[in-house]
């Protein structure tokens, strides 16, 4: 009777053991199955918006496309095979750890830097419309500037991460502000200090200095516009709109036009005017305003509030990043692609001088879509790790044991 009643208590005690067991193993294979998924909404906006813009390339570029290569079809090609590659790129940065980022920050960064540099040098740096900005290797051209943007978000992170003083920051955005300048390319001078004072600002960095560091910042850019004859020309044009409509006012004019001829509706896919050799850079810098043209103010505003919906779903990944540098690295990224898309829509509704800015995943160019393909992928690793324990908690309690 005693054997009895010890090996039915024995046995009770192994029954407990064994469910707590098991519930702690269903506890953390729920765990790993949600760290395990990424930002879907985040992935489908990214695909959504780069089919929208190889679309919008396609429209506005066959007239250009045409009259230089005699081939309609030549840039929207050309963007394919680059998109093409930025997906296979995103693809693979989504499954690399984000602290490999951490790890390579320097040695990237450093590589970055000497591209800038090369870009300079005769005979590498290709010149093109009185500017040096791409590198040539093996007939392929790219541009370091947009690969810069990225390794000095990474290498601020790490900065940061490391709470250096925070002038070792400032130290490095001067340095990449400075060499792009030198190509001469004011406009992503502009985008790369606002990437590097937003982290800093993410980073933890006082108001006050930060203020300081601005006016600095906003005099020096003054000077640089005061001390260039097309800049002051730009600015010029800027204030004053109606001045030389065939001269330095002319692109201004044309953009507003297409938009104006859009109206609510548009004039029809495939139909715009302005694209016909009227607007210059149809296809990289004023594909907007063809986009405005065709579909008009409705199709125009989708655009817009897709992409505000993208760039809010990347700080959300920011907010919800499990540690410092990850966090900083996400707001970097969303600075980065939010704040040349303001500056390039500001620009394409004379609120902001032309300042050349693509607009991400809809203007031509594969170095700047497959470097923000590449820097999507990297948020949807981030997203695999977010802080999300209450609601694995409410999963797990929520299932029958």
């Amino acid at each position: 009777m005693a054997y009895g009643t010890y090996s039915g208590d024995i046995w009770a005690l192994v029954g407990v053991y064994l469910d707590v067991e098991r519930r702690q193993n269903k506890h953390q294979k729920v765990k790993r199955e949600w760290t395990r998924g990424f930002d879907r909404t985040l992935l489908i906006l990214t695909l959504v918006m780069m089919v929208l813009g190889l679309v919008a390339v396609a429209e506005a570029s066959s007239p250009q496309a045409l009259s230089t290569f005699s081939d309609p079809f030549y840039f929207v090609k050309q963007q394919l095979m680059w998109a093409g590659l930025g997906v296979v790129v995103m693809v693979v940065a989504s499954f690399v750890p984000y602290g490999f980022w951490r790890k390579m920050a320097l040695p990237i960064f450093g590589v970055s830097i000497l591209c800038l540099v090369a870009v300079l040098v005769p005979g590498v740096g290709v010149r093109l419309l009185g500017a040096r900005r791409w590198i040539s290797v093996g007939g392929i051209g790219f541009q370091p500037s947009e690969l810069v943007k990225l390794t000095m978000i990474i290498f601020l992170a790490r900065l940061l991460e490391l709470e250096k003083p925070y002038w070792w920051s400032v130290v490095i955005i001067g340095l990449v502000a400075g060499l792009i300048m030198l190509q001469p390319d004011l406009g992503t001078t502009i985008v790369v200090v606002g990437i590097g004072f937003g982290q800093l600002f993410v980073g933890g960095m006082s108001l006050v200095l930060m203020g300081l560091l601005g006016v600095m910042g906003v005099g020096l850019g003054f000077l640089m516009v005061m001390f260039s004859d097309y800049r002051r020309a730009r600015l010029t044009t800027f204030l004053e709109s109606s001045t030389d409509p065939q001269g330095t006012s002319y692109h201004i004019r044309q953009i507003l036009i297409a938009l104006g001829s859009g109206g609510m509706f548009g004039v029809g896919l495939g139909r715009s005017r302005q694209k016909h050799l009227f607007l210059p850079e149809t296809a990289t810098d004023s594909v907007f305003a063809v986009v405005g043209e065709e579909t008009g103010f409705l199709g125009a505003g989708l655009v817009v509030i897709l992409f505000s919906v993208l760039i809010l779903r990347m700080f959300k990944v920011a907010v919800r990043a499990p540690d410092k540098f990850s966090s900083v690295l996400a707001a970097g990224i969303a600075i980065w692609l939010g704040s040349q898309g303001v500056v390039n829509l500001a620009a394409m509704v004379s609120l902001v001088p032309l300042t050349g800015i693509p607009l991400p995943f809809f203007s031509y160019g594969g170095s700047s879509l497959t470097m923000a393909l590449m820097s999507v992928g990297i948020l949807l690793n981030i997203s695999k790790h977010e802080k999300n324990e209450a609601k694995i908690e409410r999963r797990v309690r929520g299932r029958k044991v």
